[in-house]
């Protein structure tokens, strides 16, 4: 069931800055450590690589919606709500009444420990029935950016016969964000390393960790390898947990890690027919690129940008929130380190809370940190409340 009409396609928010697309789920987080089996009660949340990339961006003052499906459920109707409490466009999620929505139980362990537990129950979800026939493609296609993830070309043939669709080069695409976020557990034996490989060969934007992409394909030697396996996006991020991020850069400006017009290294203008909410439209219409440009360009060295040191609750959205920090980079026209260590702030963000979800740091709060000299940022140290601190304070807390 829709719950817009196809008549309706063209009823799209006009300045569209980033279109997610992907299935969130209702997160019951336990109240104490412990096994599943022990624990006696849980806090419900929210939590879905999409919607957390979505809610983080519409926080942090951009223009975003987010396409999905949901039963038509309590669980669906506290979903929908949350999402679009954080200023997200959710008019374009359609409500099955004949399937439920997604939800899941973990255990507050780390995810990387053996003791760490999650059961999820979206087997037959209402998300996991999308496909080209099930969601509105006009609204999916309607944003500057397109960010997708792995996950999604999990959950059941229909979603990865869309993904093929919508990563399909096309003059006309949205710039593509593709998060690689290789569950093992979703895929079994069904060859999901191949399908995530050509995927994201097909987008503009990668994100992938250096962990994930050896488990995924073997891959070893550190992010200079990764972008040998991946030379076709126009930007390439490679994560290295607690370290930092490296990302790669294809074609034009890929010198301008720092300084005065930084902007030209990004695949999406700053500016353009959808400005941020924080002000008036700047520089030229957003840039419509397809992988074809990138495949043939020459990748850059890479620039590394270290991490803060974080004092983590829980590790769980920090992934999502990164992608969401850097996006907010690119859209806003930052140079390339200042778009990384954004990303690290709003993954500092997620990682200083238990929940999956958390809202990204103030735009000034952020903006002063992101300018600090190289010296202060590697001295940076952020907990918990860090996001919450008076801005007129110091919030470098430094040996």
């Amino acid at each position: 069931m829709k719950a817009t009409d196809p008549a309706d396609a063209a009823d799209v928010v006009a300045g569209v800055d980033v279109v997610a697309l992907g299935e969130s789920m209702v997160t019951f987080l336990p109240t104490r450590p412990g096994r599943l089996a022990d624990v006696p009660s849980f806090d419900r949340a929210i939590g879905g690589a999409e919607s957390n990339v979505a809610c983080a961006l519409a926080a942090a003052g951009h223009a975003v919606r987010w396409v999905s499906r949901a039963g038509t459920d309590g669980f669906g109707d506290h979903l929908v709500e949350t999402v679009a409490s954080y200023g997200v466009d959710v008019r374009h999620v359609e409500r099955d009444p004949e399937r439920p929505t997604g939800v899941y139980f973990r255990t507050a362990g780390d995810r990387a420990t053996d003791a760490h537990e999650v059961a999820y129950y979206r087997a037959g979800s209402a998300a996991s029935a999308m496909s080209a026939r099930t969601v509105d493609l006009a609204a999916v296609r309607a944003g500057r950016v397109l960010h997708l993830s792995g996950i999604t070309a999990a959950l059941s043939g229909g979603c990865l016969d869309l993904l093929r669709e919508l990563t399909a080069p096309a003059a006309d695409r949205p710039v593509l964000s593709f998060d690689v976020n290789y569950r093992r557990g979703l895929w079994g034996s069904g060859g999901g390393p191949e399908v995530l490989l050509e995927l994201a060969r097909r987008a503009d934007i990668v994100f992938v960790g250096e962990d994930e992409a050896e488990e995924a394909w073997g891959v070893t030697g550190g992010p200079g390898a990764v972008r040998a396996l991946l030379p076709e996006p126009r930007v390439l991020v490679v994560k290295q947990g607690a370290a930092g991020a490296v990302a790669f850069v294809s074609g034009e400006g890929e010198g301008a890690a720092e300084g005065e017009g930084a902007g030209a290294w990004a695949p999406v203008a700053a500016g353009g027919a959808a400005a941020d909410r924080h002000g008036p439209a700047r520089g030229p219409a957003p840039v419509r690129g397809t992988p074809a440009a990138s495949a043939s360009a020459s990748a850059s060295a890479g620039t590394f940008e270290p991490a803060p040191v974080v004092d983590v609750v829980a590790p769980v959205g920090a992934g999502d929130a990164f992608a969401a920090g850097f996006l907010s980079g690119i859209l806003r026209g930052l140079p390339l380190r200042r778009t990384l260590r954004l990303g690290h702030l709003f993954a500092a963000a997620a990682l200083t809370t238990s929940a999956d979800l958390a809202p990204p740091p103030a735009r000034d709060t952020a903006d002063r940190l992101t300018v600090l000299d190289t010296g202060r940022w590697e001295r940076l140290r952020l907990g918990p409340g860090w996001t919450e601190a008076d801005p007129a304070e110091e919030e470098v807390r430094t040996p």
